[in-house]
């Protein structure tokens, strides 16, 4: 029997290991996807314990900032509110959390919990309502007092090279351009292009928003839809001078009702006023945004990311009381690969799809996505349109072993992109160790199978590429 995750944890073969330790473990990370706070970096935080890390709290504004992945857990095992979101002592909450994984067995979040446990603070026990004090004093000493475990030491311990944000097209990009005039942080830290709120034109608030955007582009009132694209695309070229390299946005579905001019305006229009729009109404506009917002993304060199199929906020009375990202979405079921593929096919048409990386949240959509993409691959860069990781519910180690697997049986695995941590911790870069496990075990075993010849050489090389090289080159990363 193999020890608690000891140091050949998830490798089953010797080859296996052999991929992880010597080549995986310690290549740099490119988080090219999260949701870290810039002014975090560039003001160097320190955090009190372990749970404000964890389990977070309500900032100034109110909003709440925890790792949504232990709320939900926590709920499941009957915990109550006031200590997965309120304002129960730390140690109470930590306590709540070790009960918690006691009894989860085989989920992902004991595994991340107790990995991150290891790797930053050298603790090698499990984490249980037993040992939540022993935990609690060890690593709140090194929050408190090291320097290596400031926000800026915790990414540098983690290897990170680079770091891609999520910022709204309105943000001011201050932090980003403290941080890239700041020559002694060491790794690089840019914005990438998030605008859904944009997209959002049934959603509360869409005409305030509007006047945000209007404000912050510097364009004047946006009175048509043609205003608003004249808008993003200014606000996309001050995100390309810091430095932006993808983009982003959230979707219900991904949608493809092409339309007039004259339609986009009108639905448009009809938004501002506060009427209720039709989902044709709502598509036109919307399709017409993601295929002007893809070619500014070719021209600019961006790439498009694309996530979709979540049910948001599936519980109405926890969303009032609690707010959006606490734990109560939920994975959706929609038709829309013949969306997808339209909408990349209309691009294509003029030789202005940009690199594009397609997530569902939808398992059940992996063999669609790996067949979607191969129609639309280009001798402009290997694996040019990616399925994107394993996302959310999917990222366990089943989850990303079916993403991986299905890429390799319909596509080309050694040109994946790879791994990212889509987090708000400065202690997630651990997941990049889990991910890399799981893949070397994944290709590992089918080098022991006889499946691929045991080539070092060529075993390298898509380590190598999978776990930091590929996202490097198709991001435009210089690592050194």
């Amino acid at each position: 029997m193999k020890s608690y995750m000891d140091e050949d944890f998830l490798l089953e073969t010797e080859t296996a290991g052999h991929l992880f330790h010597d080549y995986a473990e310690n290549l740099p990370i490119i988080d090219y996807h999260c949701h870290i706070l810039p002014e975090e970096i560039y003001e160097d935080r320190r955090f009190d314990n372990i749970v404000q890390i964890w389990l977070g709290g309500r900032d100034g504004e109110g909003a709440y900032s925890g790792d949504h992945y232990k709320l939900r857990l926590m709920r499941s095992n009957g915990v109550g509110e006031e200590y997965v979101t309120g304002d129960k002592p730390g140690l109470e909450r930590l306590e709540k959390l070790g009960e918690t994984l006691e009894m989860a067995i085989g989920n992902p979040v004991s595994h991340w919990c107790n990995l991150e446990l290891r790797r930053y603070f050298g603790y090698n026990g499990f984490l249980s309502r037993s040992t939540a004090k022993e935990v609690w004093e060890l690593c709140n000493d090194r929050l408190r007092s090291d320097p290596a475990f400031s926000a800026r030491g915790l990414i540098r311990q983690s290897r990170v090279k680079f770091i891609g944000t999520t910022d709204d097209p309105t943000s001011t990009l201050e932090w980003h351009k403290k941080i890239a005039g700041d020559p002694s942080i060491g790794f690089e830290v840019c914005p990438s292009f998030r605008p859904d709120k944009a997209m959002g034109i049934t959603k509360p608030g869409f005409a305030r928003y509007m006047e945000e955007l209007a404000e912050s582009a510097g364009t004047g009132r946006l009175d048509c839809a043609g205003d608003v694209f004249r808008a993003l695309e200014a606000r996309l070229d001050e995100f390309k001078k810091a430095g932006c390299r993808a983009a982003d946005c959230g979707l219900d579905y991904v949608m493809y009702r092409p339309g007039t001019e004259d339609e986009a305006d009108a639905a448009y229009k009809k938004a501002l006023s506060g009427e209720k729009l039709t989902v044709e109404e709502a598509e036109k506009y919307q399709t017409a945004m993601l295929l002007f917002l893809g070619r500014a993304y070719h021209r600019l060199g961006i790439v498009m990311q694309l996530h979709y199929s979540c049910l948001r906020n599936v519980n109405r009375r926890a969303f009032e009381t609690l707010g959006a990202d606490t734990g109560f979405d939920a994975i959706a079921q929609n038709s829309c690969g013949n969306n997808i593929a339209a909408l990349l096919s209309a691009l294509n048409e003029t030789d202005e799809c940009p690199r594009t990386i397609l997530y569902s949240l939808n398992p059940t959509d992996n063999a669609q996505i790996d067949s979607i993409i191969g129609g639309f691959q280009s001798d402009e860069i290997p694996g040019k349109i990616q399925h994107g990781a394993a996302w959310w519910f999917n990222d366990t180690k089943k989850g990303m072993e079916e993403q991986m697997t299905s890429l390799a049986n319909l596509g080309v695995l050694g040109g994946f992109v790879g791994m990212l941590t889509d987090s708000r911790s400065f202690l997630s870069y651990a997941r990049h160790d889990y991910f890399r496990r799981i893949f070397c075990n994944l290709i590992g075993g089918w080098v022991e199978n006889g499946e691929y010849p045991n080539d070092e050489a060529l075993l390298r090389r898509i380590v190598d590429g999978v776990c930091c090289g590929n996202a490097a080159r198709y991001f435009n990363i210089n690592i050194g």
